[in-house]
C-alpha cells in the first residue's frame, strides 16, 4: 500500500469483568478470550479498511477498577474517540457508564478549553441520539448479548441512555463476534467526519499517523507509542501490531 496512513487512537472504557478485553482482541487479533484476566493498559494496532478507505486503529485497553481513575485521565487525554462497555448481565455495570462518560467529557472540555470553538468544537457530527453535544466521539455497547437468559438490562435502556448522554449505542457480543466492528468503524466515522469538518471540508482525511508508508512489520518498534504508564503490576503496557 502506498500513502500516508491515517491513524485512529479509541480507547476502551467501562467496569471490570464487562468484556474490554474481550472486544478488543476479537477486533484486532480475531479470536475470543474465555478467561477473565484484569487489564491495566494494553495497545493494540490493527490496520482496517473502513468505507474503501484503509487506516491504522490504536486501540486503548484499559482498567476498569476504580484505583485507577487518576491514570484514566491521562488514557482519556490520549484518546481521540471512545468505546464505553457494560454486560447486558450486569445492572452495575450499566449504572457506572455515566460516570465514566462524565470523566471523559470533564477531560476533554478541561483540555480543549483554550480552543478558539470552546470546549464543544469536537461535537459529533453522527449524533442523532438527541443528547446534549458531545466533546468527543463516543459509542455505548452493550456487551455479552449472547447471554440472554442471563439480561439484566434490556436494549431499550440502553439506547435511552445513549439518547440522555447524546452518544450512539449499539448491542454486541464478543464471543460471536456481533457488532464488534462496527463498534469500533462507527466511531472512526465520526472522527473522520470531524477532521473533514475542522479542514473545511476538503477532501479526504490524510493526517500521517507519523511513522509513514515503507514500514513493514518488523518496523513496530519504530511506532509511536503515546500511552506510557508506570505503574507496578505483572500487566504491563503492551503494543502489538497486526497487519491484515
Amino acid at each position: 500500500m502506498s500513502g500516508k496512513m491515517t491513524l485512529y487512537k479509541l480507547v476502551v472504557l467501562g467496569d471490570g469483568g464487562v468484556g474490554k478485553t474481550a472486544l478488543t482482541i476479537q477486533l484486532c487479533l480475531n479470536h475470543f478470550v474465555e478467561t477473565y484476566d484484569p487489564t491495566i493498559e494494553d495497545s493494540y494496532r490493527k490496520q482496517v479498511v473502513i468505507d474503501g478507505q484503509s487506516c491504522m486503529l490504536e486501540v486503548l485497553d484499559t482498567a476498569g477498577q476504580e484505583e485507577y481513575t487518576a491514570l484514566r485521565d491521562q488514557w482519556i487525554r490520549d484518546g481521540e474517540g471512545f468505546v464505553l462497555v457494560y454486560s447486558i448481565t450486569s445492572r452495575a455495570s450499566f449504572s457506572r457508564i455515566t460516570k465514566f462518560y462524565n470523566q471523559i467529557k470533564m477531560v476533554k472540555e478541561s483540555s480543549s478549553s483554550g480552543s478558539p470553538s470552546g470546549p464543544n468544537y469536537l461535537a459529533s457530527p453522527m449524533n442523532t441520539s438527541g443528547g446534549p453535544p458531545l466533546p468527543v466521539p463516543v459509542m455505548l455497547v452493550g456487551n455479552k448479548s449472547d447471554k440472554a437468559v442471563e439480561r439484566a438490562v434490556s436494549a431499550q435502556e440502553g439506547q435511552a441512555l445513549a439518547k440522555e448522554l447524546g452518544c450512539e449505542f449499539v448491542e454486541a457480543s464478543a464471543k460471536n463476534c456481533i457488532n464488534v466492528e462496527k463498534a469500533f468503524y462507527d466511531v472512526v466515522r465520526m472522527l473522520r467526519q470531524q477532521r473533514q469538518q475542522a479542514q473545511g471540508g476538503r477532501g479526504q482525511d490524510r493526517r500521517p499517523t507519523g511513522f509513514g508508508s515503507g514500514r513493514d512489520r518488523n518496523a513496530e518498534a519504530e511506532y509511536p507509542k503515546p500511552f506510557r504508564t508506570d505503574h507496578r503490576s505483572r500487566h504491563r503496557s503492551r503494543l502489538q501490531c497486526v497487519l491484515l
